[in-house]
């Protein structure tokens, strides 16, 4: 009873900050609402002045594409943590990010409409995914060694093109590509899709919490504990690589909120993957709208890409979270 009363408190807590975050969001910004102000706009839709239209219109869909970002990244870091058994791995180290920005920078490049840069964008990473995960898998001896090299050989090969790119730009292009690369919600589409996909992979996630549990204390205990090991591993990668570009096709190359969250939640509510998962992705979302309304606020009118912030905060975090595991190694 103790522990379902813990988790149950820390999922209420973390609802709070959230709907905290998301309420703030909505309200700051060059035109600030009051609360309510802020409710009234609410209820009256598009059509209610000027703070109904700047709200249904801008900061609803930016708040919502970073909360649904946010999440997404958590979630997959917290699977690519179980499927690596690394604490320090983060979604975008098996080369998805690479092969997502390679497709929309291609778009950027050549000058196409909004719509093909984030088409681009999903294909470049499915395409990454694909390929990392054929290479890895090509003779059966699937290990988790060979995926994570594989990928980091297949992100290299995505950062030299992109370099390219960036190096043959036109003037009038580049500026848009490297707020792309540092992230960027400003031109993130209609976020409802991938809310609705976040949603789902938790549920879909929770039956499988105890042999996630199981995977993460080794292979032959859960083995013999009757864990279909094999199937999970590709579902966990599977699930993991398209959250990643699901989020990277809504905001760009955001850095750290995978790696961070999981691991910190992890220090605070322990390593049980039915509590795990949830808390990962409410406060993933909740870091990232906190960033961005940072990003669009401190600097108003201009704008900062939100991955400079969650890089300012997830460098040390980083730094701190590998010094902690190397003198635990040396114990």
């Amino acid at each position: 009873m103790p522990s379902r009363r813990r988790a149950f408190l820390v999922i209420l807590l973390l609802l709070f900050a959230t709907a905290g975050a998301v309420a703030g969001s909505l309200a700051v910004g060059s035109l600030a609402l009051t609360p309510t102000q802020l409710l009234d706009a609410l209820r009256g839709g598009a059509d209610s002045g000027l703070a109904g239209q700047v709200l249904w219109s801008l900061r609803l869909p930016r708040t919502f594409a970073a909360l649904a970002c946010g999440g997404l990244l958590a979630l997959a870091g917290a699977l690519m943590q179980v499927l690596l058994k690394n604490p320090l791995a983060d979604p975008y180290v098996l080369g998805v990010s690479g092969g997502a920005s390679v497709g929309a920078l291609s778009a950027l490049f050549f000058g196409l409409p909004l719509f093909f840069l984030h088409a681009g964008a999903f294909a470049g990473a499915l395409l990454a995914m694909l390929l990392v995960f054929g290479l890895a898998h090509g003779d059966g001896s699937w290990t988790q060694t060979r995926l994570l090299l594989t990928g980091v050989i297949v992100a290299a090969g995505c950062g030299a093109v992109l370099t390219l790119l960036l190096a043959l730009a036109p003037e009038a292009s580049l500026r848009g590509m490297l707020f792309w690369l540092m992230g960027d919600l400003s031109q993130a589409p209609a976020p409802w899709a991938a809310l609705v996909l976040m949603l789902l992979a938790v549920l879909a996630l929770l039956p499988w919490a105890r042999d996630l549990n199981l995977l993460t204390r080794g292979e032959l205990s859960a083995r013999s504990l009757g864990v279909p090991v094999e199937k999970l591993r590709v579902f966990i990668y599977l699930l993991a690589s398209l959250l990643t570009a699901v989020a990277v096709n809504l905001a760009g190359a955001i850095g750290f909120v995978g790696l961070m969250v999981p691991h910190l939640v992890r220090l605070a509510v322990g390593n049980d993957q039915r509590l795990l998962l949830p808390a990962s992705m409410l406060a993933g979302g909740t870091l990232l709208v906190v960033a961005d309304t940072l990003a669009r606020s401190l600097i108003a009118p201009r704008q900062l890409p939100v991955g400079v912030l969650t890089a300012l905060i997830g460098v040390p975090s980083f730094l701190w979270l590998l010094a902690r595991q190397s003198s635990r190694s040396r114990k």
